[in-house]
């Protein structure tokens, strides 16, 4: 039962890294694609650490996962909005809808 939980969560979190990575390149802009990375970052590194957890031989390598997440967790959606505050104070083109992609 453990190892289908493993399984399942690994399926979810590959799920999120790789539409997040094709988010990526096929998004249109700048602040599009920023939100693409994080969702990589936070959804899927975090389902994939969780399905590590339920694995983890001993106390030891389980709080080291879970200090991982929460590190993740604070920090990704930071980054992002950090990101995207500079792009904002840079003037980074905004996509509208019609226009070509950059």
């Amino acid at each position: 039962m453990l190892d289908v939980a493993t399984g399942v969560l690994l399926a979810i979190g590959c799920v999120f890294v790789v539409s997040g990575g094709l988010g990526v390149l096929r998004m249109p802009d700048f602040y599009t694609r920023i939100h693409a990375a994080g969702l990589t970052d936070s959804a899927g590194a975090t389902f994939i650490l969780l399905g590590l957890l339920l694995q983890a031989p001993d106390w030891g390598v389980g709080v080291r996962l879970v200090l991982i997440v929460l590190f993740m967790l604070l920090t990704g959606p930071t980054a992002t909005h950090v990101l995207a505050q500079a792009g904002r104070k840079d003037n980074v083109h905004i996509w509208h809808a019609g226009e070509k992609r950059r």
